[in-house]
């Protein structure tokens, strides 16, 4: 049976916004899309490929535990959860067949099909983890997400650099804000299932100890796949400047932040910024108003 939350706690169901990009087009997106930073392209496309498989997972999470949820408030913030981190995906399947075709040859590695056999193994070897392991797994990806959001959402060198694809641009800053709205479900689903703070904290240090150093690790490989990105003093250059940046820096300590023995994603308050992308993105006057279905 399921817990009540405290009445702090966000409530209200994330909106599921059925959206449709138009990638490549009218014009072609540049080999190196994000202002030709080399380092950035990378990390974007990687991060790209890895979102559909992830968030698929995410949703799974939630999906086997939501017997256990009898809160009505929450059966509805998961369902829009759920809806959101499916178009998600979708979404970032049609950018990362752009990506493939551009020649980014590791953005093939996590995108495969639904129903495909890799997609089969993975869910075997998700069905291996107890079910609350596998949501507090979800819980904690999706406070490294939100940190990124925040990091996208806040910065104008990242809001900048972004402009000059401005198709990619508007599927990031979308997911972001829906990345927000929705940051402490997967959290209050695995609370409101019984989840205790060890197991939470303890799925936690692998992302805190390995995340970084396997990303960066990424990204040197698929720079390694792109003989147009065989430029070592650039690269150094922008690998610099990435690290030093404002997706990255400081970002170690934002995750650490999860941690903390009675840490809530809403103790990080990101609702004034949730409402000012609301209204740049989908008010009256919303940029992205064409691109909803």
């Amino acid at each position: 049976m399921s817990k009540t939350l405290p009445s702090t706690r966000t409530t209200g169901a994330p909106q599921v916004r059925r959206m449709r990009f138009r990638f490549g087009e009218p014009e072609p997106l540049n080999r190196h899309f994000a202002d030709g930073d080399i380092v950035l392209s990378h990390l974007t496309a990687l991060l790209s490929a890895a979102f559909p498989p992830g968030e698929d997972s995410f949703v799974r999470s939630v999906r086997r535990v939501s017997g256990e949820i009898d809160d009505p408030v929450l059966k509805k913030r998961a369902a829009g959860f759920i809806g959101q981190e499916a178009m998600h995906g979708q979404q970032h399947r049609l950018l990362n067949d752009q990506l493939v075709a551009m020649g980014y040859p590791l953005v093939r590695v996590p995108h495969f099909a639904p129903g495909s056999r890799r997609e089969k193994a993975l869910i075997r070897a998700e069905n291996l983890l107890p079910a609350r392991v596998h949501l507090a797994a979800t819980a904690a990806a999706e406070h490294f997400t939100t940190m990124l959001a925040r990091r996208v959402l806040t910065s104008p060198e990242l809001q900048s650099i972004a402009s000059t694809s401005p198709e990619v641009r508007d599927l990031l800053n979308w997911h972001a804000l829906e990345e927000l709205e929705h940051k402490s479900v997967a959290f209050d689903v695995y609370r409101a299932s019984g989840g205790g703070e060890l197991v939470r904290i303890g799925v936690m240090t692998i992302p805190y100890v390995g995340a970084i150093p396997f990303i960066a690790a990424a990204v040197g490989l698929s720079i390694l796949t792109d003989p147009t990105a065989w430029r070592p003093v650039r690269v150094t250059r922008q690998a610099v400047g990435v690290l030093r940046g404002p997706l990255v820096k400081g970002l170690q300590a934002e995750i650490r932040e999860y941690l903390r023995p009675g840490f809530h994603p809403d103790d990080i308050d990101t609702e004034p910024l949730v409402r000012r992308w609301q209204e740049e993105l989908f008010g009256s006057d919303g940029e992205l108003l064409d691109r909803v279905r």
